[in-house]
């Protein structure tokens, strides 16, 4: 995706906004600005939309909810913004569904670089559909439908995920008995490159465990393979 993309930046204090338009623009890039969620909402329907820069802060809905919003109706790129610098807050922000995290103060640089990642990534997933056309799967009894975006158990129970999760184990049946690095797993989950002291990947994992295996501590579906990352071990039929 080129410079000619599309952003849209939602932050309730117009300074930042303000800065980071005309460094955008300045970079080659369409940049809308909204404060709030009726206003990132009139921005989305007034124009195509390819990223979204997100406060975590806003008046009225907040960020989290706004991303998971956002991810449950498009494949559009989402960067969290937030003052908050805890691991878990950027952990959530993941599994609602944002593909990238940056804690304030930034750098105009740093966010620029993470706005030409993640735009790569949302041209990928739309280029490189693994299964075209296939909206189900099927593994050791379970049933996931990639469409409705539910997961059924083996005894016909729902199992509710989060987008994190659902991202994490859709990325795995599409990839099953494959070795999948940290870093290739939050690739394909939506979520950004791991940085060196990163284990979202591994929270995620362990979470997932706790719904699809019996035993957790001794998986037999996500396996670790120790120094390389997981596999995903079942056989996997995709219709």
């Amino acid at each position: 995706m080129n410079e000619s993309a599309h952003i849209l930046v939602v932050d309730d204090q117009q300074e930042i906004c303000d800065v980071v338009q005309e460094y955008l623009t300045g970079e080659g890039y369409r940049v809308s600005t909204a404060h709030d969620g009726g206003g990132m909402r009139r921005a989305l329907s007034q124009a195509p939309i390819d990223l979204v820069i997100l406060d975590l802060m806003l008046p009225g809905e907040d960020g989290l909810t706004l991303a998971r919003s956002l991810r449950s109706e498009s494949g559009i790129g989402i960067i969290i913004l937030t003052g908050r610098g805890e691991t878990v807050d950027r952990i959530i922000g993941l599994e609602m569904g944002a593909d990238d995290y940056l804690p304030k103060p930034f750098h105009l640089r740093e966010l620029l670089a993470r706005v030409k990642s993640v735009l790569r990534r949302v041209q990928n997933r739309a280029e490189e559909s693994p299964h075209p056309g296939r909206t189900r799967a099927h593994f050791a009894g379970w049933n996931l439908d990639i469409s409705s975006r539910e997961l059924t158990s083996p005894g016909g129970e729902e199992v509710r995920l989060t987008t994190g999760e659902f991202d994490l184990l859709t990325a795995f049946v599409n990839n099953a008995n494959q070795v999948l690095s940290r870093d290739r797993l939050l690739d394909l989950a939506r979520n950004r490159e791991a940085g060196p002291f990163d284990r979202t990947i591994d929270v995620q994992v362990g979470r997932l465990r706790r719904k699809l295996e019996d035993d957790p501590q001794n998986p037999s579906l996500i396996k670790t393979v120790r120094g390389s990352g997981y596999i995903f071990t079942p056989s996997v039929e995709l219709s």
